[in-house]
Protein backbone atom coordinates (compact mmCIF):
# COMPACT_ATOMS: atom_id res chain seq x y z
CA UNK A 1 0.00 0.00 0.00
CA UNK A 2 2.72 2.86 1.21
CA UNK A 3 5.89 2.22 -0.93
CA UNK A 4 7.71 4.88 0.93
CA UNK A 5 7.25 8.05 3.43
CA UNK A 6 9.03 11.24 2.59
CA UNK A 7 9.24 14.24 4.91
CA UNK A 8 10.53 15.92 8.17
CA UNK A 9 11.61 13.44 11.03
CA UNK A 10 9.55 15.18 14.14
CA UNK A 11 9.92 12.25 16.14
CA UNK A 12 12.97 9.43 17.37
CA UNK A 13 11.87 6.32 19.61
CA UNK A 14 13.71 2.95 20.23
CA UNK A 15 13.05 1.66 17.25
CA UNK A 16 10.47 3.89 16.27
CA UNK A 17 10.94 7.16 13.41
CA UNK A 18 7.65 9.87 12.53
CA UNK A 19 7.94 11.05 9.60
CA UNK A 20 5.73 14.21 9.27
CA UNK A 21 4.41 14.05 5.21
CA UNK A 22 1.54 16.48 4.32
CA UNK A 23 1.19 17.10 8.26
CA UNK A 24 0.33 13.72 9.06
CA UNK A 25 2.87 11.76 10.88
CA UNK A 26 3.46 8.19 10.32
CA UNK A 27 5.12 6.10 12.78
CA UNK A 28 7.54 3.63 11.47
CA UNK A 29 9.17 1.17 13.49
CA UNK A 30 12.49 1.24 11.89
CA UNK A 31 15.83 -1.07 12.82
CA UNK A 32 18.89 0.67 14.67
CA UNK A 33 21.11 0.96 11.59
CA UNK A 34 18.47 2.59 9.77
CA UNK A 35 17.86 5.46 13.09
CA UNK A 36 21.84 6.16 13.19
CA UNK A 37 20.87 8.07 9.53
CA UNK A 38 18.01 9.60 11.03
CA UNK A 39 18.08 13.27 12.68
CA UNK A 40 15.34 14.58 14.35
CA UNK A 41 13.70 18.11 12.15
CA UNK A 42 16.02 17.20 9.35
CA UNK A 43 14.32 15.19 6.43
CA UNK A 44 14.18 11.73 5.87
CA UNK A 45 12.32 8.90 3.44
CA UNK A 46 12.18 5.40 4.44
CA UNK A 47 11.02 2.64 2.31
CA UNK A 48 7.78 1.25 3.61
CA UNK A 49 6.28 -2.24 4.88
CA UNK A 50 2.69 -2.45 6.06
CA UNK A 51 1.87 -5.33 8.27
CA UNK A 52 -1.97 -5.59 8.26
CA UNK A 53 -3.38 -8.05 11.79
CA UNK A 54 -6.19 -8.71 12.74
CA UNK A 55 -5.65 -5.92 16.06
CA UNK A 56 -3.32 -3.97 14.22
CA UNK A 57 -1.60 -2.17 11.16
CA UNK A 58 2.01 -1.22 11.65
CA UNK A 59 4.20 0.35 9.16
CA UNK A 60 8.08 -0.57 9.01
CA UNK A 61 10.60 2.00 7.40
CA UNK A 62 13.88 0.77 6.26
CA UNK A 63 16.21 3.36 4.81
CA UNK A 64 17.31 1.55 1.94
CA UNK A 65 15.54 -0.87 -0.61
CA UNK A 66 18.85 -3.31 -0.03
CA UNK A 67 17.25 -3.14 3.60
CA UNK A 68 13.86 -3.49 3.30
CA UNK A 69 14.00 -6.40 0.59
CA UNK A 70 16.25 -8.47 3.27
CA UNK A 71 13.53 -7.57 5.83
CA UNK A 72 10.72 -8.90 3.22
CA UNK A 73 13.00 -12.33 2.73
CA UNK A 74 13.83 -12.85 6.38
CA UNK A 75 9.97 -12.68 7.30
CA UNK A 76 9.14 -15.15 4.72
CA UNK A 77 10.43 -17.74 6.89
CA UNK A 78 8.01 -19.06 8.98
CA UNK A 79 8.26 -18.39 13.04
CA UNK A 80 10.20 -14.96 11.48
CA UNK A 81 7.44 -12.09 12.76
CA UNK A 82 8.28 -7.99 11.65
CA UNK A 83 9.83 -7.59 15.56
CA UNK A 84 12.72 -10.71 15.09
CA UNK A 85 13.01 -9.26 11.29
CA UNK A 86 13.65 -5.73 12.89
CA UNK A 87 16.31 -7.63 15.01
CA UNK A 88 18.14 -9.01 13.14
CA UNK A 89 18.58 -6.16 10.39
CA UNK A 90 19.70 -3.69 13.70
CA UNK A 91 22.60 -5.98 14.57
CA UNK A 92 23.51 -7.04 11.08
CA UNK A 93 23.51 -5.19 7.77
CA UNK A 94 21.67 -6.80 4.58
CA UNK A 95 25.11 -8.25 3.29
CA UNK A 96 26.07 -9.61 6.21
CA UNK A 97 22.99 -11.65 6.81
CA UNK A 98 23.93 -12.75 3.08
CA UNK A 99 27.16 -13.92 4.53
CA UNK A 100 25.92 -15.65 7.71
CA UNK A 101 23.00 -17.58 5.44
CA UNK A 102 25.68 -18.46 3.05
CA UNK A 103 28.41 -19.39 4.97
CA UNK A 104 25.87 -21.25 7.75
CA UNK A 105 27.24 -18.59 10.09
CA UNK A 106 24.42 -19.25 13.39
CA UNK A 107 26.29 -17.35 15.83
CA UNK A 108 26.21 -14.34 14.30
CA UNK A 109 22.42 -14.55 13.32
CA UNK A 110 21.44 -15.60 17.28
CA UNK A 111 23.09 -12.41 18.28
CA UNK A 112 20.04 -10.48 17.41
CA UNK A 113 17.66 -10.58 20.50
CA UNK A 114 14.69 -13.50 20.56
CA UNK A 115 16.66 -15.77 17.65
CA UNK A 116 17.89 -18.68 19.25
CA UNK A 117 19.99 -21.64 17.32
CA UNK A 118 16.33 -23.11 16.39
CA UNK A 119 15.27 -20.27 14.79
CA UNK A 120 18.56 -19.22 13.84
CA UNK A 121 19.04 -22.93 11.61
CA UNK A 122 15.35 -22.39 10.24
CA UNK A 123 16.58 -19.23 8.42
CA UNK A 124 19.53 -20.72 6.95
CA UNK A 125 17.84 -23.53 5.61
CA UNK A 126 14.64 -21.95 4.49
CA UNK A 127 17.09 -18.95 2.65
CA UNK A 128 19.76 -21.13 1.90
CA UNK A 129 18.95 -21.73 -1.80
CA UNK A 130 18.70 -18.36 -2.12
CA UNK A 131 22.39 -17.87 -1.38
CA UNK A 132 25.39 -20.03 -2.23
CA UNK A 133 28.95 -19.64 -0.55
CA UNK A 134 31.96 -20.86 -3.34
CA UNK A 135 34.92 -22.60 -2.19
CA UNK A 136 36.97 -20.08 -3.40
CA UNK A 137 35.26 -17.83 -1.22
CA UNK A 138 32.86 -16.02 -3.88
CA UNK A 139 29.55 -15.19 -2.79
CA UNK A 140 26.94 -14.95 -5.29
CA UNK A 141 22.99 -15.19 -5.48
CA UNK A 142 21.71 -18.13 -7.11
CA UNK A 143 20.02 -16.95 -10.68
CA UNK A 144 22.78 -14.20 -10.74
CA UNK A 145 25.27 -14.87 -13.31
CA UNK A 146 27.94 -12.47 -11.63
CA UNK A 147 29.56 -12.96 -8.36
CA UNK A 148 31.92 -10.74 -5.85
CA UNK A 149 35.07 -12.28 -5.59
CA UNK A 150 36.01 -11.63 -1.32
CA UNK A 151 39.30 -12.86 -1.63
CA UNK A 152 41.06 -10.39 -4.52
CA UNK A 153 43.52 -7.49 -3.95
CA UNK A 154 40.88 -4.36 -2.20
CA UNK A 155 37.73 -5.83 -3.36
CA UNK A 156 37.02 -7.83 0.31
CA UNK A 157 37.28 -4.48 2.39
CA UNK A 158 35.40 -2.58 -0.27
CA UNK A 159 32.33 -4.60 -0.43
CA UNK A 160 32.34 -4.59 3.56
CA UNK A 161 32.71 -0.77 3.31
CA UNK A 162 29.69 -0.66 0.84
CA UNK A 163 27.66 -2.76 2.68
CA UNK A 164 27.69 0.21 5.37
CA UNK A 165 26.07 2.17 3.36
CA UNK A 166 23.25 -0.37 2.65
CA UNK A 167 24.28 -1.93 -0.68
CA UNK A 168 24.56 -5.86 -1.10
CA UNK A 169 27.22 -7.95 -2.38
CA UNK A 170 25.00 -8.69 -5.31
CA UNK A 171 24.33 -5.40 -5.87
CA UNK A 172 27.69 -4.10 -6.26
CA UNK A 173 28.94 -7.54 -7.70
CA UNK A 174 28.21 -6.44 -11.59
CA UNK A 175 30.26 -3.52 -11.04
CA UNK A 176 32.83 -3.76 -8.75
CA UNK A 177 34.03 -6.99 -10.77
CA UNK A 178 35.05 -4.90 -13.99
CA UNK A 179 37.12 -3.09 -11.89
CA UNK A 180 41.34 -3.14 -11.09
CA UNK A 181 41.15 -5.08 -7.83
CA UNK A 182 44.38 -3.37 -6.68
CA UNK A 183 42.87 -0.02 -6.40
CA UNK A 184 43.00 2.11 -3.51
CA UNK A 185 39.82 0.83 -1.51
CA UNK A 186 38.21 4.62 -1.48
CA UNK A 187 38.94 4.27 -5.15
CA UNK A 188 37.04 0.95 -5.76
CA UNK A 189 34.01 2.51 -3.17
CA UNK A 190 34.13 5.80 -5.59
CA UNK A 191 34.38 4.12 -9.25
CA UNK A 192 31.61 1.46 -8.10
CA UNK A 193 29.07 4.02 -7.00
CA UNK A 194 29.73 6.02 -10.41
CA UNK A 195 28.92 2.92 -12.23
CA UNK A 196 25.88 1.86 -10.38
CA UNK A 197 24.61 5.43 -10.29
CA UNK A 198 25.03 5.39 -14.21
CA UNK A 199 22.91 2.60 -14.26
Amino acid sequence: MYYSVRGQVIHLGQNVAVIECGGVGYKCQTTINTQKNLKLNTEAKLFTYLNVREDAMELFGFGTEEELSAFKTLISVSGVGPKVGLAILSVLTPQQISLAIASNDLKSITMAPGVGKKLAQRIVLELKDKFSLKSDGDISLQGSSVSANTSVGNVPKAIEALSVLGYSASDVAPFISTLDANLPVEKLIGETLKLMGRN
